[in-house]
């Protein structure tokens, strides 16, 4: 086993890079790093057996970056990864390491997208592809010669990639791509399956293994709420004023987010300040005083500028972003509940995030728990005892008005009533104090629940009786409709080769994708209604076992 470095500089990573890094925040290499970077430096193929969350994408980046020519404008690294989310959070650290490498271009590659973005990128010679298999295979159709100059394969979470069904699809890449290259494959089991690939595929590869360590929180209470994307505002504006906090640390990805998100709660009246790796270090200095002595109780920040922050008023963390791999999330609600404190963290979760979640939760080793978002009669209530709260104090206060009130009452021609309302009116403007003004001011459309989504999975799979009662709700017929392709077993179809293009390239969640029926000669898939057409857009494109899906409606 690789001896263990304790810094960055003695793996030999290029000064830019290491600049690059040191900015991000990075410290020291963790121990998949300090194992698999010297063996990539070298050259050597490699397979690394290691959890999510481990810090593996730093593993293979900072070493394949240290060794690309930066003058070359044409395609040198491949990285292959199960999902466009996982596809987007490597290119993304591709971009961050290589900040200080000019000339350095990379692209993600994955369904969903642009396929003209994409194909412009590529022409103007991206060094770095990281790409999910269907979509890569496509561009491969029209292009087959696009992987001739690749000199290094990753393949990332490659257990994932043949539980979707890529398997095939790895086949057209490896093909396509020159055998004098260096590969390196990471996956957090090492099944038969991926030994194959590593005997085919791979050149007397070294082997690293890294243990995942148990990440222990049990000082803070942790839940997560089901919020599509673009209702997080309103959804963070609801859990504000139900939640008993003291001061709050709320995580999001960019910096321009940071100063978003402070300003719209700045505008409703909140304490809040940004804080970036943009921010100086005494501006810095002077918005954690300020949060810690009351000043400010909410701080909007992203991981790197909320390092080494512990400010002990901090009551509660709110992960308006998911953070791309678990040691981020220990990180991040460590901010609260420290030295014997209790504290809670609240995680924002779109439907399209739930793979992550359930990777969060093994690596914590226990489960968060879904809430509900706050409904407007609880937000009526909250509202209530805090204006109560407000009024109760000011009543001792109030005999010295006395003569006031009876002069504005006589000059005024009114009721004592009449004043009230109008006071009450003032001190609560712009508030609803009613069940649908609130619904109007924070609209939000609830997420189903992975209960509740669990059960209607059953529903879809049950014997006779059940599904005859789902055929009798007209809510549950009208969810999901069935779509045809003539591809099917005579085609060397299964259904999880289905299962994967569609979820790569379709951008749906797993779970809104139901019954896949496999025939000799076609297949049929149940997809949501909703939307359909544009699914079945983005799909149009899409390459199954090299062969195109087109994939249509069905009518009986």
């Amino acid at each position: 086993m690789t001896q263990e470095i304790s810094s960055f500089a003695a793996l030999g990573i290029a000064m830019p890079i290491l600049t690059a890094i040191e900015k991000a925040g990075y410290e020291e290499p963790s121990p998949i790093q300090s194992q698999a970077i010297p063996i990539i430096m070298a050259g050597h193929d490699m397979i690394g057996q290691a959890q999510t969350g481990t810090g593996k994408t730093a593993a293979f980046a900072l070493p394949i970056l240290s060794k690309i020519d930066p003058q070359r404008k044409e395609p040198q690294v491949l990285v292959l990864a199960p999902t466009r989310e996982l596809a987007l959070q490597v290119s993304e650290a591709f971009e961050t390491f290589s900040a200080n490498m000019p000339g350095v271009s990379v692209v993600a590659v994955y369904g969903g997208a642009p396929m003209g973005l994409q194909l412009r990128a590529l022409r103007q010679g991206a060094q770095v592809i990281v790409a999910t298999p269907g979509r890569l295979v496509d561009h491969l159709s029209r292009n087959g010669g696009l992987l001739s100059s690749i000199q290094y394969l990753v393949l990332d979470e490659a257990d994932e990639m043949l539980k979707l069904g890529f398997m095939d699809d790895l086949e057209l890449i490896f093909k396509a791509i020159p055998e004098k290259r260096q590969t390196v494959l990471f996956s957090a089991t090492v099944p038969n399956s991926i030994r194959a690939i590593a005997q085919k595929h791979l050149r007397e590869p070294k082997q690293v293994q890294i243990a995942s360590k148990t990440q222990t929180v049990e000082s803070i209470e942790q839940a997560h709420i089901m919020v599509h994307n673009d209702q997080k505002t309103n959804a963070i504006l609801r859990l504000l004023e139900v939640e008993d906090f003291d001061a709050v640390i709320a995580f999001v990805r960019t910096k321009q987010q940071t100063l978003d998100l402070a300003s719209q709660l700045q505008d409703k009246g909140y304490k809040v300040a940004a804080l970036n790796g943009d921010i100086a270090q005494n501006h810095r200095e002077q918005v954690v005083d300020s949060l810690k002595d009351g000043r400010l109780d909410i701080v909007v920040a992203t991981d790197v500028a909320a390092r080494g922050l512990d400010v002990p008023r901090i009551t509660h963390v709110l992960n308006v972003d998911m953070p791309y791999d678990p040691e981020s999330y220990v990180h991040r609600i460590g901010r609260t509940g420290r030295a014997g404190r209790t504290g809670r963290a609240l995680l924002l979760v779109t439907p399209r995030e739930r793979r992550m979640l359930q990777v969060v939760e093994r690596v914590i080793k226990q489960k968060i728990v879904e809430m509900k978002l706050p409904d407007a009669q609880t937000l009526l209530t909250a509202r209530i005892n805090n204006l109560q709260a407000d009024l109760q104090p000011r009543f001792e206060r109030a005999q010295q008005h006395q003569s006031l009130l009876d002069t504005l009452v006589n000059k005024l021609g009114c009721e004592v009533q009449d004043i009230a309302l109008a006071l009450l009116s003032k001190l609560t403007e712009g508030q609803a104090f009613d069940v649908q003004g609130i619904e109007r001011e924070y609209p939000v459309n609830q997420v189903a629940a992975r209960g509740e989504r669990t059960q209607e999975r059953r529903g879809q799979s049950a014997g006779g009786e059940h599904r005859r009662e789902r055929r009798s709700s007209p809510m549950l017929d009208q969810a999901r409709v069935r779509c045809r392709t003539a591809l099917g077993t005579r085609d060397g179809i299964a259904a999880r080769n289905l299962l994967g293009a569609i979820l790569n390239e379709g951008g749906l969640a797993k779970e809104a994708i139901g019954r896949i029926q496999i025939r000799d000669n076609f297949s049929l898939v149940e997809l949501p209604e909703e939307g359909l057409e544009r699914i079945l857009g983005k799909l149009k494109d899409t390459r199954v076992a090299g062969k195109a899906l087109k994939l249509r409606r069905y009518h009986e």
